[in-house]
């Protein structure tokens, strides 16, 4: 099975249009913030994994395009934040200023804001997906960018840059919370999305294996980071050095972190294999996380 990049990536950019306000009586430059952000590229890898999962399980993929939305949102609201001065302090954010920089601090703050509730009024709204199977996906979703996730992942990173050392095994532990928790609830999405009644073996085969996809992307970034330049990237390069940032490579090595990524990578296959899904979408995506320019 071949999963259709070309026709997904136009189905998820309608998507996520049509949920954007084109303008507003209250709040115009705000509307003009989310949607500088949420419609200003960007790889869209996360709703393509829960695209490619349903469409894996035999689902279609307009049952998953409004979960899609939700986690590409909640993605944009994330990056938004994190760029802030309060934060990574980044102004360059796929090939073109960040929010605050485009705009101002507290129309970012207030955009990523709105970002994240509108992700959440999306998903409850999912007319394809059975009403308690929405309430599921909400739970899943709130857990992965909550204190134990994504948001706990990113204090952590915030409280030890330029200070704390972390041990290797305590920076895969952030990064499963700040970059893996929402891969894998990208791939319980889909999941959801194409069977709401999934078996509980096969769903916790496919939380593995997003986690394990998640943790081999993020070792790929802090690569990245190191090895290309800001044009590449589209954002400010060098940047995790300079902070002083707890980064796999800066504790066990370009090599060893280059290792590391390809087995996080293998054990995403493997788990795969065990669903019988070694061929299709999911391959192709565990793949695309991995094979970067590197």
């Amino acid at each position: 099975m071949t999963f259709d990049r070309a026709k997904f990536a136009h189905a998820i950019e309608t998507v996520l249009e049509s949920h954007l306000n084109r303008s507003s009586d209250i709040a115009p430059h705000l509307v003009e913030a989310m949607r500088y952000m949420a419609l200003g590229g960007g790889k869209r890898l996360r709703p393509a994994i829960v695209c490619g999962t349903c469409v894996a399980l035999g689902g279609s993929m307009e049952a998953a395009l409004d979960p899609a939305a939700a986690v590409e949102y909640l993605h944009t609201y994330s990056l938004i934040h994190d760029d802030l001065p309060a934060m990574d302090d980044d102004d360059l954010r796929r090939g073109r200023p960040s929010c605050h920089a485009a705009f101002d601090e507290a129309t970012a703050i207030l955009a990523g804001d709105a970002m994240q509730a509108l992700a959440f009024e999306v998903l409850a709204a999912a007319g394809l997906v059975p009403p308690a199977t929405r309430v599921r996906m909400m739970q899943l979703l709130a857990s992965a960018v909550g204190c134990e996730g994504m948001v706990g992942g990113q204090a952590l990173d915030i409280v030890a840059t330029g200070g704390e050392i972390l041990r290797i095994d305590r920076i895969v532990q952030m990064h499963a919370a700040k970059t893996g928790a929402l891969f894998r609830a990208s791939v319980q999405l889909g999941g959801l999305a194409a069977e709401p009644n999934i078996d509980e073996v096969r769903f916790q085969a496919l939380t593995a294996f997003g986690e394990s996809m998640g943790s081999a992307f993020q070792i790929v970034d802090d690569i990245l980071d190191v090895t290309q330049s800001s044009e590449t990237l589209g954002k400010n390069a060098g940047s995790d050095e300079e902070q002083g940032k707890n980064t796999v490579p800066a504790a066990v090595g370009l090599n060893r972190a280059r290792a590391m990524a390809t087995e996080a990578h293998e054990r995403a296959l493997s788990h795969l294999a065990s669903l019988g899904l070694s061929d299709g979408p999911l391959r192709e995506l565990a793949d695309e996380a991995v094979n970067r320019v590197s």
